[in-house]
Order: C-alpha cells, then structure tokens, then sequence
C-alpha cells in the first residue's frame, strides 16, 4: 500500500431526509467529497443489521445488511415509491437518528414498494446465491416479529429449537413476510453495490469492519448452534469479555457466546470462511475487531455479573489465518489490537502480516517509549486520531488535566486555539502507512459528538452529521494534510 489517508464515517451519520443517513445522494456527494479532498479510504463500522442497543456491533446477522440504510430516494427511480409518498414521510430528527421512529417509519415505504415488486431475474438469482444465510435469516426475523421482538432464548420452543415441522409449517403460512425480508436484503447488496462501485471508480477503497464475537440474539446462533458453546436448549455455556484492567475493576462482560473452536477446526474453518468472504463482497479491506481474541479470548461462566471469574482460553491462531488464505487467497487486513495486547498476540500479527492499529490519543503519558507516539510507530500500522469509542479529540483535549494538556501543547509546538489542526498535522505526518481520521476531527467538533460511550447503555451510535456538514471547508485541511504528507498517490487495487 502506498501512504495513504482515509476517513471514518459510518453511513447511518450521513445527512438524509429520512431520519438516518443512506445510501442516496448524499452517499455519493460524500464519496465525491473524498475524492476531492485526497481521502483515499472511507471507513465504516459493520454494517449488518442492528438489535436492541442499535450497535451496528451487535448484529441479528454476521451476513445480512442493515435495511435502515435502504435509500427510498432511489426507489422511486424504480417506480416502487411515488413522489407523493416520499413527499410524505414525516419529518424526524437531523441531528440524531431516532432508531424507533425510523423502524417504524421507513418500515411503511419499504413494504409499498415491496408490494409494487415483481420478481425479477435478479432477485430470484440473488435468493439463490445467498440461500445458505438468507433462507434462515430471513425466517428469523419473520419469528422474531411474531414473537414481539423477543430475543430466540425466550421463544416458545418449537422455533428455538427448531422443529422441522413447527418450521415448515411457518414458512408456508409466511411467504408473504418471508419475501419482504429477502427483498430488503436484496436492495441493501443492490444500493450498496452500486455505490461501492461508484467509489471504486473515484477511487475511493472502503475498509469494512468485522466483530471477532456474533449477537447471541442473531440468526447465527439460533440456526447453527453447533458452532457456538451452547447447550441443547440454546443456552449459553461461557461468554465474552475482558478481565479487569486499569480502567475496570471488574472487567467488561459482553455477553457474546463463545465459539466451540474445536467443531469449527474439524470443519475446515468453513463458517469463518463463508463470513470473511462475504465481507469482501462488501469491502475492499477488512478491520478484525479485538483480533487478540484470534490469539486468546476471556472466557465466563454464564450467569455471572461481572468478568471477573473468568479464565484464558487458547485461540485458533495462525492456522485459521492459514486456512483463510488458502481458501480466499491475499486478503487486506487491519487488526484492531488496542487495549492489553501480549506479546503472543502482537506475534500473531506479525506472523500473519496484517498492520495494526495506532490511536494518537492514547499516546501522551510522558513516556517517551510509548507505542503510539508518531516517532515509536512502525509502517506497517494504521494511525487515528480516535476511534468510535473516543471522545472527539477537541473533546478530549479539553477533558485533559491541566499538566496533560500542556504536556501535549509543548509536544505539538502550537497554540490551545490551533490544537485540532496541529493534531491532524501530527498524525498525517506519522510513519503509518495508513492514515483514518474521524469525520468529527476534520470538522473541528466538539465533546457531545461523539459516536460511542462504552458503559454507557442507551444514546449510543445515534450521531449525525450537522446539516451543510458536506459543504464544509474543514476538507480542504485533510487534503492539504495529505498532499503535503505524501497521502495522495492513487491508492493501489485490492487483492
């Protein structure tokens, strides 16, 4: 890869009449906005369907697409929409998105036009290809919806545990909402295929990000329960999370199912392979959330309240790498390995030669060693201002003790009021061969912007861009930063 520069913008933050960002105009007009502007790469978070939380982390399925960022815009060139039912969506919040209305409201456009669609060869061929998740998947939810949205752990038993009467009898019943499903996914791969391709033409890569750990409320586990450690009525054995650290007494209890790495061995890997390809069906390049769980992983007895009894347990390692790479050939990989990394998970990395993942804001202790200061990295990493789970950096900065701030004023040889520029300049400078900057720091914005809190339980991922956003002269800063750093070669295709 040549050095090159990136920015992070999930596309539920983008500007749209509809109450979440799309993949309409404005989808586009941001692709543009990176083109112009010498942004070579646009990040995104996982873009499955969300659950209850809306953490585009914590997906109903590893394989399927969020249907909230269908844009109706684009149906009406379909002739699915008319003008006059578009004209007549309600308005809903710009600032943030209001996940119950936006369900609700985009819900009654979508099943218009699903009624207004015949089956085309496109949408009989896409069904076809994508049986092996979408068939369950799509069962799944229409289940899900006769249960009142609860999660499959709490439904009557003939459909948590899949009895193949109970089963077909529902899919006969409900062709009808199992054909709404698949024809949602189907305009999900159709919108978002047309974009990416247009992005490629710009070009513009799109790195992608994929959740080491699947929802224990997902389509995955209720129809392969084999692979995840449960028991015979679905109930999880162990979960996930991390031991206590310097930032929790007690440690962080996600809640995920484990998987049973043993069956997954014996099989060849072969879910994993199917998930991996298919998220390079969606993106060119592809960040491995809390890769150090391919190393080792936290494992819990379920039923506990907090991680702290929990044990290590031995990961797949280099072999499942080995596997992927015999099955897909050369894949671009990003490893995010922050927090307590090991010397047994940064030799994984470097053994599977993937970069990982460099946070300036992390890098002002004093110590001069420290992993993230530009002079201690190496080329082979990807350097951010912050990530989803920071505070934007101005909002950082200010939440700085008074000996930190000046301790990163002297570092960066500028004014208070010059921070946010000289801080961009630091990390475009950086010897990482990839730089991702956070939409919210090339617009200068402040604490209250930011997209995620871990800890915090509800008001989550609900960030907008402010309305004009797109118009903003702040790009400009990012292209100069790029050229002057040597980011604006074309970016070279993916593998």
């Amino acid at each position: 890869m040549n050095r090159a520069a990136g920015l992070f913008l999930h596309p539920t933050s983008l500007p749209s009449r509809f109450g979440i960002g799309d993949f309409g105009e404005n989808a586009y007009r941001w692709v543009d906005c990176l083109a112009e502007n010498n942004q070579r790469f646009w990040q995104v978070c996982p873009l499955g369907p969300t659950g209850y939380g809306d953490s585009p982390y914590q997906n109903l399925s590893t394989f399927a697409g969020n249907w909230l960022l269908i844009a109706p815009s684009r149906l009406r060139r379909l002739d699915l929409l008319t003008v006059e039912e578009l004209g007549d969506f309600p308005p809903l919040p710009d600032a943030e998105v209001d996940y119950g209305k936006v369900i609700v409201e985009k819900g009654k456009l979508f099943e218009k036009a699903c009624a207004r669609f015949n089956d085309t060869h496109e949408f009989t061929e896409f069904c076809e290809r994508e049986r092996l998740w979408l068939d369950d998947f799509a069962l799944f939810m229409v289940i899900k919806e006769r249960q009142g949205g609860k999660s499959w752990a709490e439904w009557e038993s003939p459909y948590k545990l899949r009895f193949p009467a109970a089963l077909d009898e529902l899919r006969a019943l409900e062709r009808v909402a199992i054909r709404y499903q698949k024809f949602l996914q189907f305009l999900f791969h159709v919108q978002w295929g047309e974009l990416r391709s247009y992005a490629k033409g710009k070009g513009v890569s799109i790195i992608g990000d994929l959740p080491y750990y699947v929802a224990y409320d997902s389509s995955d586990t209720w129809a392969s329960p084999e692979l995840f450690e449960l028991d015979e009525k679905g109930n999880a054995l162990r979960v996930a999370g991390v031991p206590p650290d310097y930032f929790s007494e007690t440690g962080q209890l996600w809640g995920n199912p484990l998987y049973q790495w043993q069956h997954m061995r014996q099989n060849g890997y072969a879910w994993w392979i199917r998930r991996i390809r298919k998220s390079f069906e969606l993106a060119d390049y592809l960040r491995l959330d809390h890769f150090r769980g391919f190393e080792s992983y936290w494992a819990i007895p379920a039923g506990s309240t907090t991680a702290e009894n929990g044990t290590w347990e031995q990961g797949p390692g280099e072999e499942i790498f080995s596997v992927i790479r015999q099955a897909l050939g050369q894949t671009q990989l990003i490893a995010e390995d922050l927090g307590e990394i090991t010397h047994g998970v940064e030799q994984l990395r470097r053994k599977v030669g993937i970069p990982g993942m460099k946070v300036l804001q992390f890098a002002f202790d004093g110590d001069p060693e420290n992993p993230y200061l530009p002079w201690n990295v190496n080329r082979n990493s990807v350097m951010y201002t912050g990530t989803h789970d920071n505070n934007t950096s101005l909002g950082w900065y200010a939440g700085l003790s008074e000996e930190d701030r000046d301790r990163v004023m002297k570092f960066l040889g500028c004014s208070k009021e010059a921070f946010i520029d000289c801080f961009l300049r630091c990390a475009y400078m950086s010897r990482s061969q990839l730089c991702i900057i956070p939409v919210q720091d090339i617009l200068a914005l402040p604490e209250g912007n930011r997209m995620n809190t871990p800890g915090k339980e509800s008001g989550n991922w609900r960030w907008r861009m402010p309305p004009g956003s797109l118009q903003s002269r702040r790009f400009a800063v990012a292209g100069e930063l790029a050229a002057v750093y040597g980011r604006n070669a074309p970016a070279a295709p993916a593998a």
